[in-house]
């Protein structure tokens, strides 16, 4: 199976000239997954709700998503992206799995990282995993890589692949989803962004790229620039996270201990 990421700057608020980019340029590659940045069509970095408002699409009907689904199905790939969603009056940070068939399932981020907590509502879909017969794949947004939790239920939800859809401003996250791959025995697929935003008299974000492609021994398949754009595809077999053994005396599920995490 072939997955990977597109790592790159998006303009705020140009959603048409961003949706045409990313056409543009995944029309040159072939693989089966690809993972597109946290709010990849919009930018990050709005300034009040109004202006979410005024981005935010009903999902799938959204020209965001229905594009999506357009491009699955021309280049015969499943794609996780991310997007703000609008929903009876609600504003979600969201990520979508879309295919050639169709949309498969939609993600609403539940860890909501600084001004994101005066902009949007917190997710309530929960970690959810999905069959696309090759693969088992999770979905979590950008700072949920911050609770090992989020990783984790994925994992005891069968998830072959970590699909990570992330705008990052810490500088932690690239090491961390190697532990996050690596204590749970998964693929991850992190796709961030670069550049950076400083609009309405906000703080200035600038993104750390390093998108990556890790593999469930903790090994990075390919790590990006951390302020070029990248387009990167890596073969893998999703079997191998099926394996959660380490030795024939530990397996990293099995030996769980659940009633004595209990806070």
């Amino acid at each position: 199976m072939r997955v990977g990421f597109y790592q790159f700057d998006p303009a705020f608020g140009e959603v048409k000239r961003n949706l045409d980019l990313v056409q543009g340029r995944l029309a040159q590659v072939r693989c089966d997954l690809m993972v597109l940045p946290e709010l990849f069509a919009t930018g990050y970095q709005f300034v009040s709700t109004h202006e979410v408002g005024a981005l935010a699409e009903p999902i799938p009907e959204g020209l965001t998503t229905q594009r999506l689904i357009e491009l699955a199905r021309d280049l015969s790939m499943y794609l996780v992206a991310g997007l703000p969603e609008r929903d009876r009056g609600s504003f979600y940070n969201s990520a979508v799995l879309v295919g050639p068939t169709g949309l498969i399932g939609r993600y609403r981020k539940t860890h909501l990282y600084f001004e994101e907590t005066l902009l949007f509502t917190p997710g309530d879909t929960g970690f959810q995993v999905w069959d696309l017969g090759e693969a088992r794949v999770g979905l979590m947004v950008c700072f949920d890589w911050f609770y090992p939790e989020s990783a984790r239920v994925l994992a005891l939800k069968g998830a072959d692949i970590l699909c990570h859809p992330s705008n990052l401003v810490l500088p932690h996250c690239p090491d961390a989803m190697i532990t996050r791959c690596l204590e749970n025995r998964l693929f991850g697929v992190t796709a961030n962004r670069i550049g950076n935003e400083e609009r309405g008299g906000k703080k200035r974000l600038t993104y750390t790229g390093s998108s990556e492609i890790i593999d469930p021994q903790g090994r990075i398949l390919h790590r990006a620039p951390r302020d070029q754009e990248d387009l990167a595809v890596q073969e893998i077999d999703p079997t191998q996270a099926r394996n959660k053994a380490l030795n024939p005396y530990n397996d990293l599920l099995r030996d769980r201990r659940p009633s004595l995490y209990e806070s």
